[in-house]
């Protein structure tokens, strides 16, 4: 009886997949000391890089907290590809950016901070710990930038870009799924509810209530 083998996507495979698709033979190792196979890495790891930084579901948090340390510096890892102040766009009381692996307020000029600062961060992930549809993604976009550098095949470029416009719309239809997002844009803890706001008469005397339409943020704390 014939069986199936479910495997995901490693970054060896996906390095095979990438040499498959330009026509070169498959590795049973990561050898870097081969000039190809490096550039072929670098290639993934820069489609990597390249996707994740646009800011997705997976690896988007809202409302984190930074605590300093004991100099009253906040240090911000490499695997933190952005943030910003949690409701920045209501609250302009700081513009943070980060400056020698610090959070740095660029209203104060400083990066000493005397208490706990809620931010909102994008973070960069390995591409094993990526969703499946995304690994898809950026194995097609490398091949595509593969075939692009390295054959000179119109057509094959062609069929990659396919292949890759395809993966996006894939990756698109997860990250919705996934998001719950509305067609306003508002991020996933922003809910609306309704209320009572007026009560008025008719001109026959009966009442009237008119509702109104206010947005609240829920803090997920599990």
């Amino acid at each position: 009886m014939a069986t199936t083998t479910i495997d995901t996507d490693t970054e060896l495979s996906a390095v095979n997949s990438i040499l498959g698709a330009i026509g070169q033979s498959p590795l049973t190792s990561l050898n870097f000391d081969n000039p190809e196979v490096s550039f072929i890495f670098n290639l993934l790891r820069d489609a990597n890089v390249d996707t994740q930084t646009e800011g997705w579901h997976f690896n988007t948090e809202y409302h984190v907290k930074f605590t300093p340390d004991a100099n009253k510096k906040i240090a911000i890892s490499s695997d933190i590809i952005s943030m910003d102040l949690h409701d920045n766009q209501a609250r302009r009381h700081h513009d943070l950016v980060r400056r020698n692996g610090f959070l740095y307020d660029k209203t104060d000029h400083t990066d000493e901070f005397d208490g706990d600062i809620d931010l909102d961060v994008v973070r960069l992930y390995q591409f094993e710990d990526l969703p499946i549809p995304f690994r898809r993604f950026i194995i097609y976009r490398a091949s595509r930038i593969a075939a692009t550098q390295l054959v000179a095949n119109a057509g094959l470029v062609k069929l990659l870009g396919v292949q890759e416009q395809q993966a996006r719309a894939a990756l698109q239809e997860y990250e919705c799924n996934q998001g719950d997002h509305s067609m306003m844009g508002f991020p996933e803890a922003l809910h609306i509810k309704h209320i009572n706001h007026l009560e008025t008469l008719d001109d026959n005397g009966r009442r009237n209530t008119n509702h109104s339409t206010i947005f609240s943020r829920h803090i997920r704390t599990a």
